[in-house]
């Protein structure tokens, strides 16, 4: 019984000790995070709020803008219905813009709203980290940083939050003024003005949307800091107590232990109850079951796309009455897309067998619609396998559309200037008479990847209608196989 006894109290200390190393462990990874940690999550939050608050000022001016047109108009009706109605909003646009400009780095207060689990942790760890500076063994620059990011992130928080306000008035203006322009037959002129408020109003809460999306969406190196902070029990018991997932459940604070469990069902528990319920379906209940659990599953992914569609679960539910352009709010970077073509010709009497290597840079004009400019390059390869001979065979500068026509179908078009001669260094191209015109015309296919590099294979089928008047004349039907990054 002793030898047992001292086993034990040997295997808790063996336990205890390694714990204990495995909590240093962690301390002096901790101990190591880097600079530029901080120096990130300290530009990105300056720069969304930077965004957000210039975004915001141009959109209260349209709306204010909007308003104000309608005002006119409805004076020209109803003078009484305008003054009332229009009354100190011009005045509240400018309020809600000025506010947003004099937040400043305040308190360290909780999240709310939307749930956003990277916005979440990043928030906690960083109040973790400052109320806990003796973890980093770093300089006092070092330190300051830590303090100098959430600054920058409450900053940004709390404008969020203000743009939740902005939207709810917003709402309201909405709602208002619908209802103030139904009383009034032949009010043609006012439903106008009044859908060109509600596309500015959409436009807004997607914007909005948009940079909260950018702010959930966690670098390598900030992955890697929470990776490592989560391994530390201090953590954990801090974001039990301090996270906005706590609050939103109200985590009691025995969370994790036996007590907390008492009364819930075992998983054989709920085997059992299952078994039982199959069972009373004969023979066929197990395929109803998985068939009702497959229906389910679609059911719901319907839902969550419809739901996306509509506003993320961010409470900006709001079927627009017209089509919306879902590149209009993203940013100029994100709306720029890279490619590159393929086309290879055979010899013929006045070229040898050639490949057209082409690059492209489009930008996405909206839903349905692609515009970009490219150049090409000629590799020559001789005139048959006995006869290889790589050599420059010319150079072209391309330009595109690409509008859809439907599903994975376009209608492509462009027009470009090629250099089909051979030649030694760039200074044979510059004559200018020497260059020939090409305008296209076809069908693309484009097919969707699911790769973090290749977003889509883009296959062409085009024709040349300028070919014709070329000398030498070059082939009319073009075939070119591409990628967009």
């Amino acid at each position: 019984m002793k030898k047992q006894l001292c086993l034990t109290g040997i295997l808790l200390s063996l336990a205890a000790i390694c714990i204990a190393q495995q909590a240093d462990s962690v301390i002096d990874k901790i101990s190591q995070f880097p600079n530029r940690l901080f120096a990130k999550i300290k530009t990105k939050t300056d720069r969304l709020d930077e965004q957000l608050t210039r975004q915001t000022e141009k959109y209260l001016e349209r709306l204010a803008k909007k308003e104000k047109k309608l005002q006119q108009k409805l004076y020209a009706k109803d003078s009484v219905a305008a003054k009332n109605l229009f009354a100190g909003s011009q005045e509240k646009y400018q309020q809600l813009e000025q506010k947003l400009k004099t937040i400043q780095s305040g308190e360290n207060k909780a999240l709310s709203g939307e749930y956003l689990p990277y916005v979440d942790s990043l928030k906690g760890s960083l109040s973790f980290l400052e109320k806990n500076k003796n973890l980093l063994n770093g300089s006092p620059d070092l330190k300051n940083k830590i303090g100098s990011s959430l600054g920058s992130f409450n900053q940004l928080q709390t404008k969020l939050q203000t743009t939740e306000e902005i939207k709810d008035f917003i709402r309201q203006r909405k709602q208002l003024l619908k209802e103030t322009i139904n009383r009034y037959e032949n009010s043609l002129g006012l439903n106008k003005y009044m859908e060109e408020y509600n596309q500015q109003a959409y436009y807004y809460s997607q914007q909005v949307r948009e940079y909260k999306e950018i702010l959930n969406d966690p670098d390598k190196l900030a992955q890697k800091a929470l990776v490592v902070l989560n391994k530390l029990p201090a953590f954990q018991d801090f974001m039990k107590n301090n996270s906005q997932l706590a609050g939103l459940f109200n985590i009691p604070g025995d969370y994790g232990s036996a007590s907390a469990i008492d009364g819930l069902q075992t998983r054989d528990q709920v085997m059992q109850i299952l078994q039982g319920q199959i069972g009373s379906g004969g023979s066929n209940g197990m395929a109803a079951l998985q068939s009702n659990l497959e229906s389910a599953h679609q059911q719901l992914d319907q839902f969550k796309d419809k739901l996306s569609a509509l506003g993320n679960g961010s409470g900006d539910i709001d079927m627009p009455k017209f089509k919306p352009n879902d590149q209009k709010t993203k940013p100029f970077l994100k709306r720029l897309e890279l490619g590159t073509n393929l086309q290879t010709t055979r010899t013929n009497y006045f070229f040898p067998t050639t490949t057209d290597i082409g690059l492209s840079l489009g930008y996405k004009l909206g839903n349905k619609g692609t515009a970009g400019i490219g150049a090409s390059y000629k590799i020559g390869w001789g005139t048959g396998i006995n006869h290889i001979s790589i050599s420059s065979q010319g150079v072209g500068l391309r330009s595109f559309l690409d509008m859809k026509l439907k599903k994975n179908f376009y209608i492509s078009g462009g027009y470009e200037e090629n250099y089909q001669q051979p030649f030694n260094s760039f200074q044979d191209i510059r004559e200018l008479h020497s260059w020939q015109h090409s305008g296209l015309i076809g069908l693309s296919k484009m097919v969707s990847l699911k790769s973090k590099m290749i977003k889509k294979t883009k296959v062409q089928l085009l024709w040349d209608f300028l070919s014709y008047y070329q000398l030498p004349r070059t082939q009319p039907i073009k075939f070119r196989v591409g990628y967009n990054f």
